[in-house]
């Protein structure tokens, strides 16, 4: 669990407050390039990093960016609602196979994490923990969907 404690506090959370202050300059790769978005980070993290479709759950990805993480590279996600509320998406190489979806919430903003197949996903919002489950849930389906 170290890289969930790393990332949550380190990159996931505070990374995240960081990317919302730079609203023009939060990403790499805009979202309209989201072909590109799945294969540079694919080619450098070494596993099959996907922009999940959150389309359904009322998100839009913003684009993307890559992080250094505990073990390598890491992805690093936007999305946003047409209100503007914020969502990332952080994937890194884990040290446990799979674990079960777990919540925390400190100073206003929630996370949700879990791994799946050896790589870890972090999911991060605002404090409305319904909406969150939400998007973790979607992103958790779209990765189950397309194996990986």
């Amino acid at each position: 669990m170290d890289l969930w404690r790393h990332r949550r506090h380190a990159g996931g959370v505070r990374g995240r407050r960081q990317r919302r202050l730079e609203v023009r300059h939060s990403v790499e790769v805009p979202g309209s390039e989201r072909a590109h978005l799945q294969q540079w980070p694919t080619k450098r993290c070494g596993w099959d990093v996907r922009a999940p479709e959150l389309a359904t759950a009322g998100s839009k990805l913003v684009g993307g960016r890559l992080l250094p993480g505990p073990r390598g590279p890491a992805s690093f996600l936007i999305y946003e609602s047409a209100t503007g509320e914020r969502f990332t998406v952080y994937t890194a190489k884990a040290d446990a196979e799979t674990t079960q979806m777990r919540y925390e919430a400190a100073g206003g903003e929630s996370t949700l994490f879990w791994t799946d197949r050896g790589v870890g996903y972090v999911v991060s919002g605002g404090a409305d923990r319904g909406r969150l489950t939400q998007i973790a849930r979607a992103v958790y389906d779209e990765m189950d969907k397309n194996g990986g």
